[in-house]
C-alpha cells in the first residue's frame, strides 16, 4: 500500500483542533477516534465513521453538521452510501483490490459493486461497465490545464498497454486530462506515477470540486489582466492537498452535495468560460484604485435537466491568492452544509443561491469570511470596461509579450490523443517550448515561449505535417470542434460523436468557406458535457426517424437536436432550445442542414473548386 497517503493524523485531538482553528470551515463535527452517533430525535440516531482507521484522517462527513447528516440520511441514494461507507478513503480500497488481483484472490467482478461503480470515482476512476467493462476512465487533476514532457510521455505509458482503440488519451473541456483503458491492478503505479509528477487524480470526480479552468496564456499575454497560475495551484490546493499531513486528498470536501467547479479568467476574452461554472472569477480593476481583483459570477452549470447560465454575485475581491482562497473555501462551506441532498437534480450551487436569494448569499459569504479573521474584504461588484474588445484565437502562431517568443496552437481533433501523440508532443515540446504544453477547454493544446527563429522549424515537423492529425493552422471549421466521449466509451450517450465530429468538420471545410472561426460542439445526451448550449452550432444525440424504402415505414435511427447562436466571452449567452430536432446522424442527412445553417446563419459560401480538382472527381481519383 503506498506510504505516502498513508500517514496518519499525528496530533491528539486538541492539538488537530488548535491546527485547523484558523478555518472555521475545516474543524470536523468530531475530532475523537472511532464511530460516531449524530442524535437526530429520541427515536432515531445515524451512525458513521469520524475517523479512517486505515488512514487515520477524518472522514468527509465528519465536517459535516447534524442537520447535513440528518438530509443525508433521508437522502437519495448517492447520499445515503456516502454516510455508509466514506469516499475519502476510497483510494486504500484500490491497492488492496489491485494487491489481491495481481496475486490472483480475486477478480474485477467479484469488487464490491458500490465501490466499483461508485466510490472509486473519489479516487477519479469511473468504471465504463456498459462499454468496457472492467476497466476505468482515470480523471486527474491539472490546474490551469499545464504540464510537461515528462508528463506526456508518462500518460502514453499508462494507456499504451490496453491497445490503440481502448488506450487513449483525452483533453476535456475543462483543461483536463482523462485516461482511458485503466485496470484496477494498473492504478495503484499510475496513482504513484502522478504523484511523483506533482498531479493526482483525487477528489476529481462524483461530489468533489473538478480541475481548476484557468486563462491559458498565463503568464505570455501582452493583453493579461491577471496569471491565473498561482490562484489555480491555491484552489487546487485548497480542495485536494491535506493541510495536516500534506498528502493528496482534502476530507474536508470529501462529502460535498454535488460536483464543483470553479473558473479563473484571466482576460478580458474569458477562455475560461466563467459563465458556465459554479465559481466563476472575471477580471476586472477596481474603479477607484486601480488595484486588479475579480468580480464573481455564480452558478453556471449544464444537466440533463437544467441548463443555467452564471448570476452576477455583486461581489469583488483583489487577485490575490489570500482573498481568492477566502472567497473560494466561504462558497464551499456553505454550500457543502446547505446544499441539497435528496434531489441530485437540483443539489447544484445555483439551487441553494436562487434559495437564498443573491443579496442573502452575498452576506452568508461576507459573514463566513469575516469568520475566518484573515482580513480578507469583499466589495461591491465592480463596472466592467466598455472599450470595444474583440475576443483572440488560440489556434495559430501569435507573439507573446516577450520579445523574441510565440506561441503556438495546435489543433487536437475532438480533444482525442494516441499514445504515439501523446509521445510526439511531448517531443515537440522538448524542442521548443522548454517541455511546457497548455490545454485548453476547446481541447486543443499551446505550445508557449517557442523562439521565433523556431517557428518555421517546428510548423514544417512531421508530427504537424499533412498525414498527422494535428495541425498548427486547422481551417476555421475543423480548428473549433469540441466533442464529449460519445457512446464509444460513455453508456448515456445516445451516439457516438468523437469520430463523427471529427470527420464532419473535415467533410465541412471541404464544401464551404467561412471568414472566421464557428464553433461546432457535440454531445451524446442531454447532460451536455459537450457544452452544445455555447457553441455556435452544436449537436446533441436524440432520437430521429427516417422511412426504410425496402418496407415504407418509418424507423429509429441515431439522429441529434441541432442548437445554434450560443457565445462565449464578454457577451456569453446560452443558446437553451435547438432549432431543429430529430436529424438522422447519417452524414448525407446531417451535412447538408449543417451547411445550411453555416449560410444562412453565420455567411458560408461554397468552395470554390479548381479545374483540375473536378476533373479528378469526375475521374473518381479524388
Amino acid at each position: 500500500i503506498v506510504s505516502s497517503n498513508m500517514v496518519g493524523y499525528k496530533a491528539t485531538a486538541a492539538v488537530l483542533s488548535t491546527v485547523l482553528a484558523s478555518s472555521r470551515a475545516f474543524v470536523p463535527a468530531s475530532l475523537g477516534g472511532g464511530q460516531s452517533t449524530t442524535q437526530l430525535s429520541a427515536a432515531e440516531t445515524i451512525a458513521f465513521e469520524k475517523v479512517d482507521k486505515r488512514t487515520g484522517k477524518p472522514t468527509g462527513t465528519s465536517f459535516l453538521p447534524v442537520e447535513a447528516v440528518e438530509r443525508a440520511s433521508k437522502g437519495n441514494p448517492i447520499e445515503k452510501t456516502k454516510l455508509a461507507k466514506d469516499g475519502t478513503s476510497a483510494f486504500v480500497d484500490v491497492y488492496e483490490y489491485a494487491a489481491k488481483i495481481r496475486a490472483g484472490e480475486m477478480t474485477w467482478e467479484e469488487v464490491e459493486k458500490a465501490d466499483m461503480n461508485s466510490r472509486l470515482k473519489f479516487v477519479g476512476m469511473l468504471h465504463r461497465d456498459k462499454r468496457t467493462p472492467g476497466q476505468f476512465l482515470m480523471r486527474l487533476k491539472v490546474p490551469n490545464g499545464i504540464v510537461n514532457a515528462d508528463q506526456m510521455r508518462f500518460y502514453a505509458d499508462c494507456v499504451e498497454k490496453y491497445g490503440e482503440e481502448k488506450g487513449v488519451v483525452d483533453i476535456t473541456t475543462r483543461q483536463n486530462i482523462q485516461l482511458r483503458g485503466v485496470k484496477i491492478e494498473d492504478a495503484p503505479d499510475i496513482i504513484d506515477g502522478l504523484h511523483a509528477r506533482n498531479q493526482t487524480s483525487f477528489q476529481s470526480a462524483l461530489d468533489s470540486v473538478r480541475n481548476m479552468v484557468g486563462h491559458p496564456l498565463a503568464g505570455i499575454d501582452d493583453q493579461e489582466m491577471v496569471d491565473t497560475r498561482e490562484i489555480c495551484n491555491a484552489l487546487n490546493d485548497l480542495v485536494s492537498l491535506d493541510p495536516v499531513t500534506g498528502t493528496r486528498g482534502n476530507p474536508q470536501w470529501g462529502n460535498l452535495p454535488r460536483k464543483f467547479n470553479i473558473a479563473v479568467s484571466g482576460s478580458r476574452d474569458d477562455f475560461a468560460h466563467s459563465h458556465i461554472n459554479d465559481i466563476g472569477l472575471v477580471p476586472c480593476a477596481h474603479a477607484e484604485t486601480g488595484v486588479m481583483g475579480f468580480n464573481l459570477a455564480l452558478g453556471g452549470y449544464m444537466s440533463i435537466k437544467r441548463v443555467a447560465e452564471s448570476v452576477p454575485a455583486d461581489m469583488w475581491v483583489p487577485a490575490d491568492r489570500k482573498s481568492v482562497v477566502a472567497l473560494s473555501e466561504a462558497i464551499l462551506r456553505i454550500f457543502r452544509d446547505e446544499g441539497g441532498r435528496k434531489d441530485r437534480q437540483k443539489a447544484r450551487l445555483m439551487w441553494l443561491v436562487e434559495k437564498y436569494g443573491v443579496e442573502d448569499f452575498k452576506k452568508a459569504v461576507i459573514k463566513e469570511i469575516d469568520s475566518y479573521g484573515r482580513g480578507v474584504k469583499v466589495e461591491d461588484a465592480q463596472p466592467t470596461s466598455t472599450e470595444p474588445f474583440e475576443r483572440r484565437e488560440l489556434m495559430g502562431v501569435h507573439k507573446q509579450k516577450q520579445k523574441g517568443k510565440s506561441r503556438v496552437g495546435v489543433l487536437v481533433p475532438t480533444g482525442r490523443l494516441s499514445a504515439k501523440e501523446c509521445r510526439q508532443i511531448a517531443d515537440l515540446a522538448d524542442e521548443y517550448s522548454g517541455g511546457e504544453v497548455r490545454l485548453t477547454v476547446e481541447q486543443n493544446i499551446i505550445f508557449p515561449n517557442v523562439d521565433d527563429d523556431k517557428v518555421k522549424a517546428l510548423l514544417k515537423e512531421d508530427a504537424l505535417g499533412k498525414s498527422s492529425r494535428l495541425k498548427a493552422n486547422p481551417g476555421f471549421i475543423e480548428g473549433n470542434v469540441v466533442s464529449c466521449t460519445g457512446a464509444q466509451f460513455c453508456g448515456l450517450a445516445l451516439i457516438e460523436t468523437k469520430s463523427h465530429a471529427e470527420s464532419v468538420a473535415k467533410k465541412l471545410e471541404e464544401l464551404v468557406t467561412v471568414d472566421r472561426p464557428i464553433r461546432i460542439h457535440w454531445t451524446g445526451c442531454p447532460n451536455s458535457c459537450g457544452q452544445v448550449q455555447v457553441a455556435d452550432i452544436g449537436i446533441m444525440g436524440g432520437p430521429a426517424r427516417k422511412l426504410n424504402e425496402e418496407t415504407g415505414k418509418m424507423m429509429a435511427v441515431p439522429g441529434c437536436k441541432i442548437f445554434v447562436g450560443g457565445r462565449i466571452g464578454e457577451d456569453a449567452h446560452l443558446a437553451m432550445d435547438p432549432v431543429k430536432s430529430g436529424v438522422p446522424l447519417a452524414e448525407e442527412e446531417l451535412v447538408p442542414e449543417l451547411v445550411e445553417i453555416l449560410k444562412s446563419e453565420f455567411g458560408a459560401v461554397d468552395k470554390k473548386v479548381r479545374k483540375r480538382d473536378k476533373v479528378k472527381s469526375l475521374l473518381g481519383l479524388a
